[in-house]
């Protein structure tokens, strides 16, 4: 993996064709030394993970949004295609710098040429104006940037498939080619400038903004492996605890649905209300812990029995947390101290209790108080 903003891919290579038993056995051996010579080794570039499907050329059809929140400072892009581990080629960013988004027949190194151009104040029209006339390339690419300042500039190619286009807005790009239609850049446009001046965070405002035109149909080779990336930076002091400002940095490499793996990852990682089931549990498994926990003098252990039927007989109350943390911790079990969620009970606090119940020769005794509660009468 290169240095820069966003890892690099790199080309891939083709295997040497073995052409005799000689030659193979020279290779082996050759392969040989070359794990095991140290100085080998470090002389070659360490490669990143790549799908097959690159071979010798880089190629995202995709849609795309890059922006920044000038409220904020961050920075971001995000990025769908129907191409696995689309966050390995497409989205570049750089706090305090800008965004940019490279597709089409790719050429990763915009990324970095561009940023680095914003960097020296070199205008993002003038910088991609000056790229694209070295690049031979140049009509099958689709790029769009965004500095800072809000300033744009985007370019598509002749060589990308309809549907494709470009579209810009107050602070934001759009871009996109083998679309179903325009109306998947639009929807891209409308759900971000919907969201423009509200307090969220940029992250979060490109998965909605990109998830609005996947929901229209986006790439329209329907029936491919997809992916999608989403990666924001944050210049300000203490948002990031890495030196380049990254703070989502979320690439789905594939999925069959990866904007709502997206999604679902956000909300896991920030903690988003909605991501998870709140619940006080109750229940008659809570009524067998209480009465294991009982039996092995963690939970009510000056009581010479425990209610099995009352109000809160099966509802998992503070004083059973206490009792499993205390169980656990007596077990050697992760607990609070190192970071394990308190209270937790899962197959292997579960074994344990069992065991704990076979070495106290309570085991049986208490199977058959557990008859009654387990039975099904339905």
């Amino acid at each position: 993996m290169t240095s820069g903003p966003f890892p690099h891919p790199c080309p891939p290579t083709r295997a040497p064709r073995v052409r005799s038993s000689a030659t193979a056995g020279a290779l082996a051996l050759a392969a040989l030394a070359a794990l095991a010579s140290p100085a080998i080794r470090t002389s070659q570039q360490l490669r990143a993970q790549e799908p097959a499907e690159w071979r010798d050329s880089l190629v995202f059809h995709t849609f795309s949004i890059a922006a920044i929140d000038p409220r904020t400072g961050e920075v971001g892009v995000a990025v769908t295609t129907r191409v696995p581990c689309v966050g390995n080629g497409v989205p570049w960013v750089r706090k305090g710098v800008g965004a940019v988004a490279t597709q089409a027949n790719t050429r990763t190194e915009y990324g970095n040429e561009l940023l680095d151009a914003l960097a020296k104040g070199e205008a993002p029209d003038a910088a991609l104006k000056r790229l694209l006339a070295a690049d031979s390339g140049a009509n099958g690419r689709q790029i769009g940037v965004i500095d800072s300042k809000g300033r744009t500039a985007q370019f598509t190619g002749t060589g990308p498939q309809d549907w494709k286009g470009n579209r810009a807005g107050k602070n934001y790009v759009t871009q996109g080619n083998v679309l179903v239609g325009p109306q998947v850049l639009e929807a891209v446009a409308k759900s971000f400038e919907a969201s423009e001046g509200t307090p969220r965070h940029l992250a979060d405002r490109l998965i909605d903004a990109i998830a609005a035109g996947h929901t229209l149909g986006g790439d329209q080779r329907h029936g491919l492996r997809q992916s999608a990336a989403v990666i924001v930076a944050d210049a300000r002091p203490g948002m990031s605890r890495r030196t380049d400002g990254l703070t989502a940095n979320i690439s789905v490499c594939e999925n069959p649905e990866p904007v709502a793996e997206l999604r679902r990852i956000y909300n896991a990682i920030s903690q988003t209300l909605g991501y998870r089931t709140l619940q006080q549990f109750s229940g008659g498994d809570v009524v067998q812990l209480k009465v294991m926990l009982h039996a092995l003098g963690f939970y009510r252990a000056g009581d010479a029995s425990i209610e099995t039927r009352g109000r809160d007989a099966n509802v998992y109350t503070n004083d059973v947390v206490a009792a499993v943390d205390a169980f656990r911790a007596s077990e050697k079990l992760g607990g609070p101290s190192v970071g394990s969620p308190s209270g937790l009970v899962d197959e292997e606090t579960v074994a344990h209790l069992w065991a704990a119940l076979e070495r106290a020769g309570k085991a049986t005794a208490v199977r058959q108080q557990l008859l009654e509660i387990t039975q099904v009468r339905r």
